[in-house]
């Protein structure tokens, strides 16, 4: 696939663009309309929701970025594993319906759930942590992760904040961890791709990276590109990423990765070229981007 010609019609959205944010919904700490006022503040134009393994923000999120005069790209970010390694994939317009990318996002909650129970239940026979305390920082519906169990340790002044939690109590050298389901890379491009949507690998040149063998399968099986601009990756990891990139032609993003209070990544503080996000937008079949109701 070669590269949309950005001349060749006017873009309907602006920028800059920031294509990954998360709400309250999975483990950032806001609501998605607060989420869109925090990225209407730092001055883009061009947003996306991508909250955990769930869609369920995208209504509130696409309705106050159109008040706002923003455009709402709709996407998630779809947990995975390459043996031991987090592979997190970033899903933009694919269908919310599709069942079985539907199945396999509620599976994975489901077993988040229950991991987290036995997360609690460890830390519980040393510390004053209990479920209800987790259940006190996790809004209704929202993807339950480890960040609401440190969120609840926070409350319970066990933690000072999340970091201290991740660094601490968390870690899987502590003895508390527990794994959870999650399908292999190419499962989930696969599964991505049959919904209509264009998978994008998120910050994959961090601490864990794959191997050049497992990119090619994910090329092969349908992968549009790589989130390279982001704090995570490396500089060594995005001269690797580029490379890539340019031998398959692939999209190359960059986002901020905004968790509100739960991180310290603000909106904006890297953002993707406008004619990548055409690319995105001219390949995404499943799901369309919602244009606001007035001008900026």
């Amino acid at each position: 696939m070669t590269a949309a010609d950005p001349t060749a019609r006017p873009a309907l959205f602006h920028g800059p663009i920031d294509l990954h944010l998360h709400s309250n919904r999975s483990d950032g700490t806001e609501d998605p309309a607060v989420v869109v006022e925090r990225a209407a503040e730092a001055g883009l134009g061009t947003l996306s929701l991508t909250d955990h393994d769930t869609t369920i923000g995208w209504v509130e999120a696409a309705a106050a970025a159109s008040e706002r005069g923003l455009t709402f790209i709709p996407g998630m970010e779809l947990s995975s594993k390459d043996g031991w390694r987090s592979v997190h994939v970033l899903a933009y317009l694919f269908d919310p319906d599709d069942p079985d990318l539907a199945a396999e996002t509620a599976r994975i909650r489901d077993d988040r759930i229950g991991r987290a129970e036995r997360i609690v239940r460890n830390i519980g026979r040393d510390y004053p942590l209990t479920w209800a305390d987790v259940l006190a920082q996790t809004d209704p519906g929202a993807t339950i992760g480890r960040p609401h169990i440190a969120d609840a340790l926070v409350a319970r002044g066990i933690a000072a904040d999340r970091g201290e939690a991740f660094d601490g109590i968390l870690h899987p050298r502590q003895g508390y961890y527990e794994g959870h389901y999650a399908s292999d890379p190419l499962t989930a491009i696969e599964l991505v791709v049959a919904a209509g949507g264009v998978p994008v690998i998120a910050h994959p040149a961090g601490r864990e990276r794959m191997t050049d063998a497992m990119i090619a399968r994910l090329i092969d099986a349908g992968l549009g590109g790589f989130e390279i601009d982001h704090r995570e990756n490396t500089a060594e990891g995005r001269a690797w990423l580029h490379r890539i990139a340019a031998e398959h032609d692939l999209i190359v993003t960059g986002s901020s990765d905004y968790h509100g209070a739960g991180k310290p990544n603000r909106p904006g503080e890297n953002t993707t070229a406008p004619e990548m996000l055409q690319r995105i937008i001219d390949r995404g079949s499943g799901s369309a981007p919602i244009y606001p109701a007035r001008s900026r």
